[in-house]
């Protein structure tokens, strides 16, 4: 059974993806989220563990997209990025705390956990940061053995499963266990958080039966924000306003 309470604010809050980024402003950045505060919007972002430690807030598995560099993060240190720019702006890659001490819990955060390093690592890490947090925080991850681990050891925070129709990284059969949400009995999840194409399939639908609540991702335009939230609790967006 779910322990997220309809007053929880991920039901209410606007949520921007990655932040709220557009050209001067990259995604995952501390001006996109600067940027999110302004307007209130909760902020959803991705945390990576480099090969020293220290946990960053990066997307991608490794650092060619976003800076130019071909190296994958697992083979990076602090120093190593700090050396590098976010597309063509002068903003660096964010550690961890910094996130946190800008944000400061003016918003919430929707935290994705990324899939470097071995499971219990990067958690026990990002844990030790968020015991000192006072802003409102929920996780969420697609691998369901890190969502395990968040239940074994941290079973207080509230988790999300991370789903959808195709993971470009997965077998064959590990896409079809995801996208069928098979691992839901294992890792128990607050809730599912579901590419938004697939809110109509038949899974969804047995999920939403047993009272777990579903959110969506990610919608690129207003039309696909309102399709959202017909078939899910909210959706996660980017590249718009919704409120415009």
């Amino acid at each position: 059974m779910t322990r997220l309470k309809k007053n929880s604010w991920i039901y209410k809050k606007k949520i921007t993806h990655r932040g709220f980024h557009n050209e001067l402003h990259p995604e995952n950045s501390l001006s996109a989220f600067r940027r999110a505060i302004e307007f209130g919007y909760a902020i959803e972002l991705d945390v990576h563990i480099l090969r020293d430690g220290h946990i960053i807030v990066f997307h991608d598995d490794d650092l060619f997209r976003m800076t130019g560099d071909d190296r994958k993060i697992e083979e990076v240190t602090l120093e190593d990025i700090c050396e590098l720019n976010l597309k063509d702006s002068n903003e660096k890659i964010p550690h961890l705390s910094e996130t946190l001490q800008l944000v400061d819990g003016q918003v919430p955060l929707l935290i994705e956990l990324k899939n470097s390093g071995d499971v219990g690592v990067l958690e026990t890490k990002l844990m030790s940061f968020l015991n000192d947090y006072k802003g409102e925080v929920i996780l969420q991850a697609f691998s369901p053995y890190r969502l395990k681990w968040l239940l074994d050891n941290e079973p207080q925070i509230i988790r999300g499963q991370l789903s959808g129709l195709h993971i470009t990284s997965l077998k064959w059969y590990e896409n079809f266990l995801y996208r069928n949400l098979f691992f839901h009995l294992l890792t128990k999840p607050d809730f599912v958080n579901y590419e938004i194409a697939g809110l109509r399939r038949l899974p969804i639908r047995l999920i939403k039966f047993f009272n777990v609540p579903v959110f969506s991702w990610t919608a690129r335009s207003k039309e696909s924000y309102i399709w959202g939230l017909k078939y899910s609790e909210n959706v996660v967006f980017e590249g718009f306003s919704p409120e415009i």
